[in-house]
Parts: C-alpha cells; sequence; structure tokens
C-alpha cells in the first residue's frame, strides 16, 4: 500500500450519549456512523474503519458501505489504542487521514483538501472553519511510529501539539468540520 488511507475511528463508547452513538439513527434514517463513513468513503477510498470486538452489526454495515474492518481489543482504554489500532493495520500506507464516527456532517470536500495537502507534502493537516481547528486530520508515514505507540484517550493531539510548526491548515467553509455529536438530539415539538 503506498497511498493514504483513510482511518474511521469507531470503536468509541459512546458514554455520554447514554447509548451507542454509532448506531444512533440521524433525520434521515441513516446510521451516525455510516454517514461518516460514506463522507470519508466519497473522497478517500481506500479507508478501513476501527471497531471494538463484538461489533457486529457495526461491522457489517461499514464492510457494505466498502470499508475493510479491524477491531482494536483495547478500545475500552482510549482512542489512541484505536488510531493505533488502525496505523497497524496499514502499516506500509504514505499517510492517514484520521475521521471520527461521530462526526457525520464533515463535508466530503474537508476530507479531501486535507488529502491533496498530505499528497503535496505536508507532514500534518488538518481543516479549519472560521479559524477553529477541525477534523478529519493528516498525518504523514513519518509519524508512523509516533501513532504506533499512541495510547490512551488522546488520540493525535499531543503529536500535533509537538509538531504545530509542520501543521498545515486548510481553511473550510464547513461548519461540520467542528461538529461532532456527544449527546443525543433534543426531542423535538409535538404536533
Amino acid at each position: 500500500m503506498s497511498d493514504i488511507v483513510g482511518l474511521l475511528l469507531a470503536a468509541g463508547m459512546s458514554r455520554r450519549f447514554g447509548s451507542d452513538k454509532r448506531l444512533h439513527r440521524l433525520a434521515d434514517g441513516t446510521p451516525l456512523a455510516l454517514a461518516a463513513a460514506r463522507r470519508l468513503l466519497a473522497a478517500c477510498p481506500i479507508s478501513i474503519a476501527i471497531v471494538r470486538p463484538g461489533d457486529d452489526e457495526l461491522a457489517a454495515l461499514l464492510t457494505e458501505a466498502g470499508l475493510r474492518v479491524t477491531e482494536c481489543p483495547d478500545a475500552e482504554h482510549g482512542m489512541g489504542h484505536s488510531l493505533a489500532a488502525g496505523v497497524a493495520a496499514t502499516a506500509d500506507a504514505a499517510g492517514w487521514l484520521v475521521a471520527l464516527a461521530d462526526m457525520p456532517a464533515i463535508a466530503p470536500a474537508s476530507y479531501a483538501v486535507v488529502l491533496e495537502a498530505l499528497r503535496a507534502g505536508a507532514p500534518l493537516a488538518r481543516p479549519a472553519h472560521g479559524g477553529r481547528p477541525g477534523h478529519p486530520v493528516g498525518f504523514a508515514a513519518r509519524f508512523r511510529d509516533d501513532l504506533l505507540a499512541l495510547q490512551g484517550d488522546q488520540g493525535g493531539k499531543a503529536i500535533i501539539d509537538t509538531h504545530r510548526d509542520l501543521l498545515t491548515i486548510c481553511p473550510v467553509n464547513d461548519p461540520g468540520a467542528l461538529i461532532d455529536i456527544d449527546t443525543p438530539p433534543a426531542p423535538g415539538p409535538r404536533t
């Protein structure tokens, strides 16, 4: 594998949500993680999803959508473990476009602009909307060992913080790059 691979981190525990948010249906009926997967795949056709062991229903949905699925046996210990598992499963990639399953509103164009920044040689890249950093985040292969060493719930934040001078910010007109879903939507008005 010599291209950049999309990693959909879909092994979270949904503690704040109160139920499995990855399977929560959006207004159009699409499960949240599937919506995020489709948007990632629209820009990055070589993508895998990282799930918890036993996530058969979610794994089937994501496989049907076109992602390869890998399990992270240490997912309960945090996002760092899931990200490391995804990198380990695609260790020969030229880089990684890291997406989050609880961010289904990111426009495919936002994925594409970060992907193109990586392909153009950026060591690290991420979108920004209205001056605020968002997702997805791109890591070049030079960070493979750093990503493989991740643990806990920090994800790649420590790598970005340590190497801010190598970060390419990609301005986007996409508020979805900032919106993650951590709690269930409030019930709508009754008619």
